[in-house]
């Protein structure tokens, strides 16, 4: 859609400086051109002016992404789109005005990326769920973000949206080429959005409530789901309505142009003391979760009985250790107590706040990684036996209760 066709677009300057706010408070990595918030912000009010402008004339185009990559869990890469920060403030100026209009038409058990949902409450709702419910489908979509289709993407806004301005500027920013690591620029052939991209995440919500949320519940209206963006978990009654659901969702991938991922994707039975049933897979994850049955103790009269419960997976538990590890330069003698716990204490609110609603125990053990750490640091600073450094550590404590956050409420 070229801009001859919107002669203005209604967008206020304040949405644009409101959109500013909102997004310099978010990632700090810049785009191709290299600007930072700092330089932006030394004529932030010049170049709010100016993205207004354009983007009110309908002549707002974006730049290229820079391509980065992050490690995944499995040990592969996964590759980021990183907008430029002009672009990012654009995005977020129509990605506010499309959520007002459409975020009220999203399934209630779609819960990423949304005002007044999140994952804690996803993984309640899979609780309550796995309560009701005995079979369960752990499915992954493969290379969700790379593969979305974008004329399926358009019709879907087009759908919702009937502003012809907003369609305008998610087409451009489904067609933002991307510059690779290697210096090359690659463009897109009808598919993909960068995940990366402030918009990505209701243009992602939006395809899968059609492709995915609105077609199950009418397809199979017994079955429960939760979905934070494209992580899915489906509920059944018995193992033959599972297998049925999930060859009908293979059907229904093809059809929106996507495919679930084989290999990360299974059934599994949601095992307790009351489920008898004895079937190979008992356990699936979710949202750093793992759902299994594990043995626990009656509150009533202290028996032992099998419960299905949430933990932090394995997975994230070597993550945390591993951020523990790698997060200071432990072997540096010349930083204070005060260093480290600057260092992790937003951490531990997070870790904490998250895993620790289910898991506090699991991740108690988790964190006892830091506090070893923490012990062999002072014996490398005052030059001490391990037991003496455990004391030093124990009187540090007493002095200072809250330095550390998990000292604070109560973990160690």
């Amino acid at each position: 859609m070229s801009e001859h066709a919107i002669k203005t677009v209604p967008i206020e300057y304040k949405q644009v400086v409101d959109a500013y706010h909102k997004v310099k408070s978010g990632g700090k990595a810049a785009g191709i051109d290299n600007e930072s918030w700092a330089d932006f912000n030394k004529k932030a009010e010049k170049h709010l002016y100016v993205i207004w402008n354009r983007m009110t004339s309908g002549s707002y185009h974006p730049q290229a992404v820079r391509e980065v990559e992050i490690l995944k869990k499995d040990g592969k890469m996964r590759k980021l789109g990183i907008p430029t920060l002009r672009d990012r403030i654009a995005q977020e100026v129509v990605k506010a005005y499309m959520e007002k209009q459409i975020d009220s038409l999203f399934h209630e058990h779609s819960y990423g990326y949304r005002p007044l949902k999140s994952a804690k409450q996803a993984i309640e709702q899979v609780r309550n769920n796995c309560y009701k419910y005995d079979w369960v489908i752990d499915m992954d979509i493969s290379k969700f973000f790379d593969e979305i289709d974008h004329e399926l993407m358009k019709k879907a806004v087009g759908h919702v949206i009937k502003q012809k301005w907003v369609l305008m500027y998610v087409e451009r920013w489904l067609n933002m080429p991307i510059l690779k690591k290697e210096g090359t620029t690659e463009y897109r052939h009808g598919k993909g959005t960068p995940q990366g991209g402030v918009i990505s995440p209701i243009l992602a919500n939006l395809y899968l409530h059609y492709a995915f949320d609105v077609w199950i519940t009418r397809a199979y209206p017994t079955v429960s789901f939760v979905r934070y963006a494209d992580d899915i978990v489906i509920h059944c009654k018995s193992k033959e309505q599972a297998e049925e659901v999930l060859n009908g969702v293979r059907g229904r991938m093809a059809e929106v142009k996507l495919a679930i991922k084989e290999e990360k994707t299974r059934i599994a039975y949601c095992k307790d003391y009351k489920r008898k049933g004895n079937y190979e897979v008992v356990k699936f994850e979710f949202l750093g979760f793992s759902f299994q049955p594990r043995g626990r103790k009656s509150k009533i009269d202290g028996k032992l009985f099998t419960a299905l419960t949430a933990e932090i997976s394995q997975s994230n538990q070597k993550r945390l250790r591993e951020a523990i590890n790698e997060g200071m330069q432990w072997r540096d003698t010349r930083i204070e107590l005060r260093d480290i716990a600057d260092q992790f204490n937003s951490k531990l609110r997070g870790w904490i706040g998250y895993y620790g609603i289910y898991s506090k125990q699991r991740l108690r053990l988790v964190l006892f990684t830091l506090e070893k750490k923490i012990v062999k640091w002072l014996q490398n600073k005052h030059k001490l036996g391990k037991r003496k450094a455990c004391a030093k550590l124990k009187q540090m404590k007493e002095q200072n209760p809250k330095l550390f956050y998990h000292w604070e409420i109560g973990y160690f």
